[in-house]
């Protein structure tokens, strides 16, 4: 009997221990992060090329040629059309919708819907004043682009947003940098 009340109290404490962890990793991942103080959604808005970005399970078919183009609506909310070029050089595309997480809060942290009701956190972490680079993140760490208003992004400029994410704990090690044709358009292949 002595044994097996030995056996349950450290069963409970092993246990106690793994949810412990589990809470801490949790609370780690989600820990506050700093995004932009605000944007012009306006001057947000057109065409971006994916410089670079974490894996993820959603672009896994993406061979390269990713851009994200932002439209405002009337209602204040963001239509998203994201468009890749895969291996057997055919576009994907797929249509969402964004808009701010907290309409009292910054709107650099955003709430983008492509199957409703799905949504998922985009939040502006770093923007160029003159809007032609954007890091986006999000609160878990597990996706991370690199954004730019041109197909090329300068080295140093890449390496700087890096260091950025990787001071708000994302592991840049996994960054993939995303291959941009020299001119490439998808006006022709709607």
């Amino acid at each position: 009997m002595q044994l097996s009340k030995q056996s349950a109290a450290w069963s409970i404490l092993i246990v106690a221990g793994v949810v412990a962890g589990v809470v801490k990793l949790s609370a780690k991942r989600r820990r506050s992060m700093a995004v932009a103080p605000s944007i012009d959604l306006a001057k947000y808005a057109g065409t971006w090329y994916e410089i670079a970005r974490l894996p993820n399970r959603f672009e896994r078919k993406c061979d390269r040629d990713v851009t994200a183009t932002y439209s405002l609506r009337p209602d204040g909310r963001i239509d998203v059309l994201n468009r890749c070029r895969r291996s057997d050089e055919r576009i994907s595309s797929i249509r969402g919708t964004a808009r701010p997480l907290d309409p009292a809060g910054p709107n650099t942290k955003l709430n983008v819907t492509f199957f409703w009701p799905f949504a998922g956190d985009y939040w502006i972490l770093d923007i160029d004043p003159e809007y032609r680079w954007a890091l986006i993140g999000e609160p878990a760490r597990r996706y991370l682009w690199i954004l730019a208003r041109e197909p090329r992004l300068a080295g140093d400029v890449i390496d700087r947003l890096l260091e950025r994410a990787k001071s708000e704990g994302y592991d840049v090690t996994r960054v993939l940098r995303t291959p941009q044709s020299a001119l490439h358009s998808y006006a022709s292949s709607r």
